[in-house]
């Protein structure tokens, strides 16, 4: 505990130019993502929609809640900023990269498209509200637990601010990107590979830049915060898969339904966390940056293995054995 509170009083190198140009690309990523959203992906849904009801409660009231027992679990063990960076991660919708490695495990590519177009939607509101329920219990929670008492400190979230931020970054690009794929399908076919490829392009290359720029912090940190994070990522992908099957999903949406739970936004909660007017300086929330960014590179490892196990023919044959036995 006493080596992670060093962490809160780390500034990373991240200057005010460099989270316009972070806000920038998280938009152009969304839009890009967008442009292969069609209505008639909601229209399916309306169909079928149990596998996108549980989808959406694992992704926005499971994670939050399990994520939220399990800083409870780790009190004595993590600072509260941390806590908060992974009760942030876990309120943000699923990240940017979740369709394409839904296509490499096999899983539901329709379903992970319309889950990511509804998630990216409720996060404008979703989001700000988990994060002001669970990150304001848990500090409740730290004020009565007489060895953490100390290391609280007020938690006064501008929740409106924040409200406006994941407007402007994800619901704005969502719609434009929706209205441009109907209005002009033609038009969007052309431009929709060249888009999201150089939009994934450009925000892996901030993120590199950024990691490049703070690799002194994150060598310093790395040995407390991977177990952290794996811990907590690998809480995101069962939660979501073992609701799915919970609720007798096929094992294309569990797939689905668990990677759309466990690829964060974590790019958003940096967006949120870096954003002045949200996270004053003064509040030295280091933990909560570390977290996020640390989730932002894992959570892509975790997923492309995951992906890997589940494109295997003979990890389906074995776990339809192993349930069948049972």
């Amino acid at each position: 505990m006493h080596a992670l509170q060093a962490f809160d009083h780390i500034r990373l190198n991240f200057s005010p130019a460099g989270l316009q140009v972070l806000n920038v690309a998280l938009a152009f990523v969304m839009f890009g993502v967008a442009l292969g959203i069609k209505l008639e992906h909601f229209k399916k849904l309306l169909m079928n929609p149990k596998s996108a009801i549980v989808g959406v409660v694992s992704q926005f009231f499971v994670l939050p809640f399990l994520t939220f027992v399990l800083t409870v679990l780790l009190k004595d063990f993590i600072t509260p900023t941390i806590a908060l960076g992974m009760i942030l991660v876990a309120a943000c919708p699923g990240g940017n990269i979740s369709n394409f490695i839904s296509s490499l495990a096999k899983a539901n590519v329709a379903l992970s498209v319309s889950l990511t177009a509804i998630a990216t939607l409720a996060a404008v509101f979703m989001t700000p509200l988990n994060f002001a329920l669970w990150g304001n219990l848990y500090t409740r929670f730290l004020v009565h637990h007489a060895n953490a008492a100390q290391l609280v400190r007020p938690l006064h979230i501008d929740t409106l601010q924040m409200f406006q931020t994941v407007f402007l970054i994800l619901g704005i690009p969502l719609v434009l990107g929706i209205f441009v794929n109907t209005k002009w399908p033609e038009f969007t076919k052309k431009i929709t590979k060249p888009i999201k490829r150089f939009s994934i392009l450009l925000f892996v290359a901030i993120v590199v830049i950024a990691f490049m720029k703070n690799f002194s912090f994150f060598l310093l940190v790395i040995k407390y915060i991977f177990l952290i994070v794996l811990a907590h990522n690998a809480l995101a992908l069962a939660s979501g898969y073992f609701m799915a099957r919970i609720f007798k999903r096929p094992v294309i949406d569990r797939r689905t339904i668990s990677i759309e739970t466990g690829i964060q936004n974590s790019g958003l909660a940096l967006v949120l966390i870096f954003n002045p007017k949200i996270f004053p300086p003064e509040m030295e929330l280091g933990g909560m940056a570390i977290i996020a960014a640390w989730w932002g590179i894992w959570h892509i490892v975790a997923g492309l293995t995951l992906a890997g196990i589940w494109n295997k023919p003979h990890f389906n044959f074995n776990m339809k054995s192993l349930f069948k036995s049972r």
